[in-house]
């Protein structure tokens, strides 16, 4: 069975991100199974909204017609709980959470615990919960009250690739990709790496700079005083070709997260076969087969400098590690048969 959704985001579809990037996708092959979709723009600043915006999307979400579905990003439902409230006796809601909005880090106490009884709220009147990863569908149910019959996992999908071709001329070559924000953890990396300038290795940073003007200036900063202006390259947000060479002349894959709930770019760099150096937050332990990578705990900059110094320093165990994520690459889920997998939970929630 198909039919006529709503899909309600917070700002622009176009935003280079993860989250975005799963919605853009899931919309398209959501169209491809002949879905018909009303995209919603609820507008920009979720989170944390202005009123206007706040109240503007509340008339959005109002005026979809009753009895039709509407599926809303939570990074916007998390913080309308009311208008959760007000739309649940009338359209069936499936919420699309990518990851608890109170695990972003550099909160503070208060805003957490603000946003964590905001999402409960707005979880709570909700008839179904899509979210990327099984670590995620846990938290869901056990620090939000979402029973598990209403939880459905649709992990974001990935795209066959060539493995990656390991460098020649001595130098390792490190891609790291997300957004500078400060949950993806470049000032721990960066301090990481500067404990290892003996050692021969290249770092190219891929994401939006723009999310977060403090997070991008303090990452210049640190690359500055650490000397590694050199060593680091930051490119901003580059293009799906771009991005794919980057991984294509990769050696090795890091990123320090504090949290992921699930990790597209982790996925990009097992389908790329590349060795991956992460921490073991979230979903992150999920999404990185144990023998494919490293992981060590977030923010701890000792135990990534380790973990990055055993792996530079031994072509022998990059290349099994990489052979791990070569052998893992085929077993990650497709965007169609996640698509399908959401389109189930739609059709359960009519």
């Amino acid at each position: 069975m198909v039919g006529r959704i709503a899909f309600a985001v917070p700002g622009d579809l176009t935003t280079p991100t993860g989250g975005y990037a799963y919605d853009r996708r899931m919309i398209a092959e959501l169209g491809d199974l002949d879905w018909q979709i009303d995209l919603l723009d609820l507008g920009e600043g979720f989170p944390w909204p202005s009123e206007a915006t706040r109240h503007a999307a509340a008339a959005q979400l109002l005026a979809v017609p009753a009895g039709r579905s509407i599926v809303v990003d939570g990074l916007a439902l998390g913080v309308l709980p009311d208008v959760a409230a007000e739309l649940a006796g009338r359209n069936p809601l499936l919420a699309l959470v990518h990851h608890p909005l109170a695990l972003e880090h550099g909160l503070s106490a208060e805003q957490a615990r603000t946003l964590h009884a905001s999402e409960r709220a707005a979880l709570a009147e909700v008839q179904g919960v899509v979210v990327t990863s099984a670590a995620t569908a846990r938290l869901v149910a056990s620090d939000y009250g979402v029973a598990a019959g209403r939880i459905t996992v649709a992990r974001p999908g990935s795209n066959p690739a060539r493995p990656a071709e390991a460098s020649r001329d001595g130098i390792v070559r490190l891609v790291s990709v997300g957004a500078v924000v400060p949950r993806k953890g470049f000032d721990v990396l960066t301090a990481a790496l500067a404990m290892l300038t003996d050692l021969p290795w290249q770092l190219t940073i891929a994401g939006d700079r723009t999310r977060d003007k403090n997070a991008a200036n303090r990452l210049d900063a640190d690359i500055a005083r650490d000397g590694l202006s050199n060593r680091i390259a930051i490119l901003g947000v580059v293009s799906s070709p771009q991005l794919a060479a980057l991984y294509a002349k990769a050696d090795l894959f890091v990123l320090a997260s504090h949290f992921e709930g699930y990790g597209m770019a982790y996925a990009e760099a097992i389908a790329h076969g590349l060795p991956v150096i992460g921490t073991h937050a979230g979903a992150i332990p999920d999404t990185v087969p144990p023998d494919a990578g490293l992981l060590v705990a977030p923010g701890d900059v000792n135990a990534l400098a380790g973990a990055l110094r055993r792996v530079i320093g031994d072509a022998g165990l990059r290349r099994r590690l990489a052979a791990a994520a070569q052998a893992a690459a085929p077993q990650l889920p497709t965007w169609q048969h996640s698509a399908k997998i959401f389109a189930d939970a739609l059709e359960r929630l009519a």
